[in-house]
């Protein structure tokens, strides 16, 4: 069961990256668009499909309170303030989607809101990621820091490295979806975001070294985890070759890849650990009752009909889209 839980947890946990990035870095992109037209194109994009890619967040936090009660009750405080502010973001960009198209006078604050709720939650989720990278104040199985232990360089970094990869997955997206300017925009996105994303990785990699984190140790004793990068390093070049030749579908799969071998990458560094080093999957998981309680309902029904509904969700939308106003 314990097995089972965790790794539902880990597939929702790359869903909603996978998902609702590519949505969450088009608002990005949406916020340096200066004409209206693009602009309404890059919405139609991800409107079908924005909310369904968002509830695979309230998946990965149903888990975490059902299944990982411990870690639940320490990632919670340790983020209150973060966690706030990512939520006011996708609110905020949620209600931009349904009230930009109902106004002209007023539509800036509702491009504000969508551009800039889009950039505080992704930048508040590397922040996050970030954090638990470099290690929270764990004492006796509860957090021991003030509301404000996340604050460091290194989890600002991430924040900003996150936002950097969740707009190459947007930009791929509008290779994938969109025509004339708009995707001819994107493919000269392309290579910048890359660029800028490889230099967040060599800065986090030589960071790492130069503080003696706990996760470095672990890959210099643990060689094999450089597979994940390997194979993020072949999936790059692949990418490259895929946007010189302008093949509009492959681009955002190859991107996705590389968000895997980095999600890979994590995991397997931190493993067994749910909180990195100080709380074991173990120690964190609720009793067999409950995550068995909890299979017959979630794990069996609602897990498997969410797969099923974004597979046909993202296969009714499929191709590109129509530049025809409010179109999808």
């Amino acid at each position: 069961m314990i097995l089972f839980w965790v790794a539902v947890l880990a597939i929702s946990t790359l869903l909603y990256v996978l998902l609702d990035g590519f949505d969450l870095g088009i608002g990005i992109l949406f916020g340096a668009t200066r004409n209206e037209t693009k602009r309404d194109a890059m919405m139609n994009a991800v409107a079908p499909i924005w909310d369904g890619n968002e509830t695979w967040l309230v998946v990965t936090g149903v888990i975490l309170w059902g299944a990982f009660p411990a870690v639940y009750a320490i990632l919670l405080p340790a983020f209150y303030l973060p966690l706030l502010f990512m939520l006011a973001g996708l609110i905020l960009r949620g209600v931009a989607f349904e009230f930009r198209q109902m106004t002209t006078t007023m539509r800036w604050i509702w491009n504000a809101s969508f551009a800039g709720g889009s950039l505080v939650a992704a930048f508040m989720q590397g922040l996050t990621v970030g954090a638990l990278v470099e290690g929270l104040p764990i004492s006796h199985g509860h957090y021991a820091g003030s509301e404000f232990s996340w604050l460091s360089p290194f989890a600002l970094l991430c924040g900003v490295g996150l936002c950097l990869g969740y707009t190459l997955l947007g930009a791929c997206w509008l290779v994938r979806k969109c025509e004339g300017d708009v995707r001819d925009s994107a493919y000269r996105a392309i290579p910048y975001l890359a660029g800028g994303l490889l230099a967040f990785l060599i800065v986090v990699f030589v960071y790492a070294l130069a503080q003696d984190l706990q996760v470095m140790r672990r890959w210099l004793e643990r060689p094999y985890l450089f597979i994940f990068p390997l194979a993020g390093a072949l999936t790059a070049i692949a990418l490259v070759t895929s946007v010189r030749a302008r093949q509009d579908a492959v681009p955002f799969p190859l991107v996705a890849l590389i968000f895997m071998a980095a999600f890979g990458t994590l995991a397997i560094s931190f493993w067994p650990y749910m909180i990195p080093f100080s709380i074991t999957i173990a120690e964190a998981a609720a009793p067999h009752a409950s995550l068995a309680f909890m299979f017959w309902g979630a794990g069996l029904f609602v897990f498997p009909l969410m797969l099923v509904y974004t597979a046909i969700s993202l296969h009714i939308f499929r191709g590109k889209i129509s530049n025809a106003p409010h179109h999808y």
